[in-house]
């Protein structure tokens, strides 16, 4: 999807970092970027799969051969390896205009009482410290020119808890008073922070949750049509490409089947 000439315009030659960039949300984001922008971009890919990383490169590189790529293992839930990271870019793409802060997880449904360590530590570590700490490391450099764009993906269940989301729930309600805060910190500059906040979304996501369940995972969505990762891209790349002054600061966006985090139609 192109929003036009304005966008390309708007989105020319910027750097931009992704996080989470190997699949779902992220990789679409990228392709999204690559295509408005026509090529005419500079993409910092992050995430875990490097061997991922490349499989994108290589086709955007296919379709856009004027887009410039930098891929890069980060970890975001590795706190010692966030600066670093940063201090590492090559020249050409240290200046970031934008970070698109969407590595993030979900690991089980359990209960209060029956949650596993490792589920918290690994939900808080990324969906939270993860996004605060990138934040913090790449917040100096729009400072310094007074300009750039923080995209923070949320989700519905930072708005409203279910059964069985404690954690995850209370991590994604920390991403939106976080995004809230930073805004009205940032109000006197030319920083701007989008929220991302999506619904029910057909991705590796629910792979994740359910730690590799692939039946556990297909049930979540059977019976609708859910978001896919394309529709969530096409929102942030909207968002990116509005005039400087205007801040669409946070966007709630649901599949047709649901209108709320626990109401949910099937059928």
């Amino acid at each position: 999807m192109s929003f036009g000439s304005k966008a390309a315009q708007r989105l020319a030659n910027k750097v931009i970092l992704i996080t989470g960039a190997s699949s779902g949300i992220g990789e679409a984001t990228a392709r999204e970027i690559t295509q408005a922008a026509a090529g005419n971009v500079k993409l910092i890919l992050a995430a875990r799969r490097e061997d991922r990383l490349s499989t994108l490169t290589s086709e955007l590189l296919k379709s856009f051969p004027s887009v410039k790529i930098h891929n890069a293992k980060l970890d975001v839930s590795v706190q010692e390896s966030i600066e670093p990271f940063i201090n590492s870019l090559p020249k050409e793409f240290a200046d970031i205009d934008v970070l698109v802060n969407n590595a993030g997880k979900a690991l089980g449904k359990d209960q209060v009482g029956d949650l596993l360590q490792e589920d918290i530590q690994g939900m808080f570590q990324t969906n939270v410290l993860g996004l605060i700490n990138l934040t913090q490391a790449v917040l100096p450099i729009f400072k310094k020119k007074n300009s750039g764009d923080i995209v923070n993906i949320g989700s519905v269940a930072g708005h409203e808890s279910y059964p069985g989301g404690s954690v995850y729930c209370s991590s994604k309600a920390a991403v939106k008073f976080f995004s809230q805060s930073l805004r009205k910190e940032l109000i006197n500059t030319k920083i701007r922070v989008l929220e991302v906040d999506p619904g029910a979304v057909e991705t590796e996501f629910s792979l994740v949750r359910f730690k590799q369940d692939a039946q556990a995972a297909k049930k979540v969505y059977e019976g609708t049509t859910p978001l896919d990762a394309s529709d969530i891209a096409e929102i942030i790349v909207f968002g990116l490409s509005r005039k400087q002054n205007t801040v669409i600061a946070e966007t709630l966006v649901f599949p047709s089947h649901q209108a709320s985090s626990v109401h949910v139609h099937k059928g």
